[in-house]
């Protein structure tokens, strides 16, 4: 079974999201910053991550540029999910390591079509 980190500091989001992954067969865990995301993923790194933007403590980009530096062996695919949608978010979102870039709010059909796309569904 495929495993999914849900990072993000909304509990409505991780529990929608948690919902749509679990209907794709995967095993979801959640984190609530990128400090903790980070911790799950030096315990255990998943196939994919679901990544928030802003978020206190580490963002999602923070997160990003520790988990390169990490010296994780397996790195996960990253899925920016955010509000923020201007061209220069998703440059620098992709720039800075992220595979894929979702607008909130998401459905099952973009987040699987995402999923998809970076190889993991």
């Amino acid at each position: 079974m495929k495993t999914c980190l849900v990072v993000d500091d909304s509990k409505v989001i991780r529990k929608v999201a948690r919902h749509i992954l679990e209907t794709l067969d995967f095993e979801v865990r959640e984190a609530g910053d990128g400090r903790e995301a980070l911790d799950s993923c030096m315990a255990a790194a998943p196939d994919v991550i679901l990544l928030d933007w802003n978020m206190p403590v580490m963002s999602g980009m923070d997160f990003l540029r520790a988990l390169k530096d990490s010296g994780i062996a397996h790195k996960p695919k990253v899925v920016f999910c955010t509000t923020e949608n201007g061209m220069a978010y998703i440059r620098a979102a992709i720039e800075a390591g992220a595979d894929e870039y979702v607008m909130k709010p998401f459905d099952r059909e973009t987040l699987e079509s995402k999923l998809q796309i970076v190889g993991v569904a």
